[in-house]
């Protein structure tokens, strides 16, 4: 015969069950607002009854019920949903950033037009083109002047936008770092804590919530490949290696790299190995200021250090008012001091490179003259050395054409006097210098007795930069070179001191004759020529096709990122919709609940209290 009080022991269950209930209900209306919870339900089920089939038991029918018990709290999570919304995450952030950061590059180039570099430069063409009409009045040279320092205060300006945008990036580098070391610490320690409930037999619901939302926070800085959720271990997959694997964290570090002008240097602080991500806000980061904003840079440079060798090559052979000349009208420090630009570069103390800019030939040449030469030149690429092959039947414009569009980090054409110049591009490779001829080669004769740059043909003859006195590989005679820029030329810039203290010596004639020197400005107008002229600046061939492909460039690279960042917020807000609406707290839906389980919570104290009823009687009524 089943206990007298067992109807109270049911009842106790139910009382029980249904506050546990109660109390889930609360805690989804709590965190109804809460970032990454997910709703909870506890799952009840008949106890245990009293008599297992097949044993003895006492003869009636049926099994005697024991009432209800809470058989688990689950929390209502879709996980395949949940990883599309963790690779979706990376791609999103990536695009995001690139745009938020876009458009301040954007803002930049969008300066006022009285104090853009394109408007200073053409008001400083123009003041070469007044002096050539006006070579006696020294207004017009007052002019040449005024409008040289505003046009070296609009590329200094512009630079230091430009690298104060990149030191912000460069900050928010180091914060994602810290914050990506972070949370892959506290979801290890979360993985500790998690292990131990679940060893006990719970659901750590609240836990897994902590942790799901830490991953997915993590994949909006890097892009997680991969989240195993193995009972045992859980771990997170990026860049080739576990981030987090069980109680096991691994931990980034940046280092101040040398050869990116101490950017950091992202790295795994257990092996030193270099890090790199394809995903997320830390990968757009790194993009936008190695890249993006490095490579806006180096087009400043470009622009800068062409213009003042083109001004400067003409102001150096032309003539002042007292009949002066090889006076440089634009200066660019600092400078290097050896003549033939050894420097050096790993600074152990001596030289062991040769930076040199721009190499002009001893011979004069015609654009259209065929060469009748073949052969294979030899340049700089951005991956390794280029080859390019010449025909006899090749024109010096042809070879010039397929040297510029070859991918080579050089440009080539001819100069005033019809000899081939060959410059020095920015590096791609953050190992190489800028603005720096590093290979000449030539296996036949162009670049050696037709254009006469090398003094002989193979590799014995060919100039690299990599040796201290690599010019004595070029031919002498009237081949003239020029040493690189050690710093960005367009930070350091600036007018000739000299030529800016005495307007007279601003060089306007292009001959020392007594009776020209007063009314010859031949040599303004060649400066004031330099704007329509092909000069290759890069791969633009004039300073106006050069303003046009830098604009055009940034503002389609600001489009895509628009568009991109457009597409992505879409898909992950139908995926987050679509987990609000599985995973969500709905409160309609949690108020049902309550009444519900407030009405089972009051139905089994009614129960109980009318079973008190029968007992009292049972006890105290029921007389011998």
């Amino acid at each position: 015969m089943p206990s007298t009080f067992a109807g109270i022991e049911i009842g106790k269950r139910g009382i029980e069950s249904h506050t546990r209930a109660l109390t889930t209900v609360g805690h989804n209306i709590g965190n109804a607002g809460a970032e990454g919870f997910s709703r909870q339900r506890v799952d009840l089920n008949a106890a245990p009854p009293l008599f297992v089939p097949g044993l003895s038991r006492e003869e009636r029918p049926g099994q005697l019920g024991q009432g209800v018990e809470v058989a688990q709290v689950t929390r209502i999570r879709d996980l395949l949903l949940e990883s599309r919304i963790v690779s979706q995450g990376n791609e999103q952030a990536y695009w995001t950033t690139r745009d938020q950061q876009l458009l301040n590059l954007e803002q930049i180039y969008n300066e006022p037009t009285d104090l853009s570099v394109r408007t200073t430069l053409d008001r400083f063409w123009q003041s070469w083109q007044d002096l050539s009409l006006h070579p006696t009045e020294l207004s017009s040279r007052h002019g040449v002047l005024r409008r040289a320092d505003s046009l070296v205060e609009a590329i200094n300006g512009r630079f230091n936008r430009l690298t104060e945008l990149r030191d912000i990036v460069e900050d928010d580098v180091r914060g994602q770092v810290k914050f990506i070391n972070d949370r892959s610490q506290e979801i290890s320690a979360l993985n500790a804590q998690i292990l131990k409930v679940e060893a006990q037999g719970d659901n750590p619901n609240d836990l897994y919530d902590r942790r799901d939302l830490l991953v997915q926070q993590l994949s909006m800085r890097i892009d997680v490949v991969t989240v195993g959720r193995d009972p045992n271990e859980f771990t997170i997959h990026s860049a080739g290696i576990h981030l987090v694997q069980g109680q096991i964290s691994r931990q980034l570090t940046t280092v101040a790299d040398p050869d990116n002008e101490g950017y950091s240097r992202l790295m795994w602080s257990d092996t030193e190995d270099d890090a790199f991500f394809r995903g997320g806000q830390l990968a757009a980061l790194l993009e936008l200021r190695d890249v993006d904003l490095r490579g806006e840079i180096q087009k400043l440079d470009l622009l800068t250090v062409n213009f003042i060798d083109l001004v400067n090559d003409i102001h150096r052979r032309s003539y002042t008012l007292g009949g002066q000349t090889n006076l440089d009208f634009f200066v660019e420090l600092p400078t290097i001091g050896n003549i033939f630009g050894n420097v050096d570069r790993d600074g152990d103390g001596a030289v062991d490179s040769s930076f040199i800019f721009r190499v002009s030939g001893a011979n004069q040449l015609q654009l259209k003259e065929q060469v009748g030469l073949a052969g294979t030149l030899t340049l700089p690429g951005p991956a390794g050395p280029i080859e390019i092959e010449y025909f006899p039947a090749d024109t010096v414009e042809m070879i010039i054409e397929r040297i510029n569009l070859s991918g080579a980090e050089v440009v080539a054409r001819l100069n005033h006097a019809g000899q081939l110049t060959i410059k020095g591009m920015p590096a791609d490779d953050l190992r190489n210098p800028d603005f720096v001829l590093r290979h000449l080669e030539d296996s036949g004769q162009f670049l050696v007795g037709y254009a006469g740059i090398l003094q002989q043909s193979g590799a014995a003859g060919a100039f690299d930069f990599a040796v201290p006195n690599a010019v004595e590989q070029f031919r002498g005679g009237d081949l003239q070179f020029s040493v690189a820029p050690l710093q960005h030329p367009a930070g350091w810039i600036g007018v000739n001191p000299n030529v800016a203290a005495d307007p007279t010596l601003v060089a306007a004639s292009a001959t020392d004759h007594p009776a020209a020197l007063s009314g010859d400005g031949t040599a303004a107008l060649q400066i004031a020529s330099l704007r329509t002229q092909s000069v290759m600046v890069g791969a633009a061939a004039t300073f106006d096709d050069y303003f046009a492909s830098v604009v055009a460039d940034v503002g389609l690279r600001g489009q895509q990122a628009r568009e991109f960042r457009a597409t992505g917020d879409a898909i992950m807000k139908q995926l987050t919709d679509m987990r609000e609406s599985i995973s969500g707290v709905n409160l309609d839906e949690e108020f049902s609940e309550m009444v519900k389980f407030q009405q089972g919570f009051a139905a089994a104290a009614r129960f109980i209290a009318q079973f008190d009823t029968m007992i009292d009687t049972i006890i105290n009524r029921m007389g011998v």
